[in-house]
């Protein structure tokens, strides 16, 4: 199952741990294993990255952020080919994403010569970059006819609980998450108020959006660390947040209907 309609499909730089995603998925899909137990892994992935950086360990550190990418689509196909949705996940997946950028992001800092205030800038312009891919692709799969609406373009009141999860979890999830995505949605919400009027995006404004999406931050991050551009880093993703004005400008100018 996808999460958009064949129309609405474009080419996702951040997806290109699909294709394992759904061999992992399909591999699954008759066996106890859930999409939480894969969420916990792409967890556990992202620690390991966090220590191999500590330690140096460049070309390691890079496998497993692009392991923990391709384990994060993962929990989603396997809830899509097990037909089993879930706000569980949903949010747990999105609140393991968040804790881990900031992991990552101080970790680099540890072993480079970049700042901590440099580096938590750093970590809120890769949140506001990523929120603003979120943001279109999101309108985009909910305007799409049988696209995934699990997602919705305002998060602003807690979720009816699927049968097969606790409704009190779910209200735990939830406001943890919109702790810590609230600030980033509004700032985005304020920076493009009328995009959700939009029926729906082109494939190749999405294309470019998706240079934004956290799979792609995450490759940059492990062809940087390999290429022992660890310097780099904290300063490029600061510079890159620069794209945000130059995506919103094109869809004010051209994206209105």
């Amino acid at each position: 199952m996808s999460k958009l309609a064949a129309r609405d499909k474009f080419f996702d730089f951040s997806d290109y741990g699909r294709p394992f995603a759904q061999i992992i998925a399909n591999q699954l899909k008759h066996t106890r294993f859930t999409p939480v137990h894969l969420t916990l892994l792409f967890g556990v992935s992202g620690l390991i990255a966090a220590f191999c950086i500590l330690n140096a360990y460049y070309w390691w550190a890079g496998f497993f952020l692009i392991l923990k990418s391709i384990l994060d689509a993962a929990d989603g196909e396997l809830s899509r080919v097990k037909n089993t949705p879930s706000y569980t996940g949903r949010y747990l997946d999105s609140i393991f994403d968040i804790i881990l950028n900031f992991i990552f992001l101080m970790t680099i800092c540890y072993v480079s010569d970049s700042s901590w205030k440099l580096a938590l800038m750093a970590f809120l312009c890769i949140q506001l970059q990523g929120t603003l891919y979120n943001f279109y692709y999101v309108i985009l799969r909910n305007n799409s006819v049988g696209g995934d609406a699990t997602s919705k373009i305002f998060e602003t009141e807690t979720p009816k609980a699927f049968p097969s999860e606790s409704q009190q979890t779910v209200n735990m999830l939830f406001a943890i998450y919109l702790s810590l995505y609230g600030i980033f949605d509004r700032i985005v919400y304020q920076l493009d108020a009328e995009a959700y009027k939009v029926r729906t995006f082109p494939s190749w404004f999405m294309t470019l959006v998706s240079l934004y999406g956290l799979g792609f931050q995450l490759l940059l991050i492990a062809i940087m660390l390999a290429a022992n551009l660890v310097n780099l880093i904290i300063p490029f993703f600061i510079v890159y947040t620069l794209l945000i004005m130059i995506f919103i400008g094109i869809r004010r100018l051209y994206l209105t209907k």
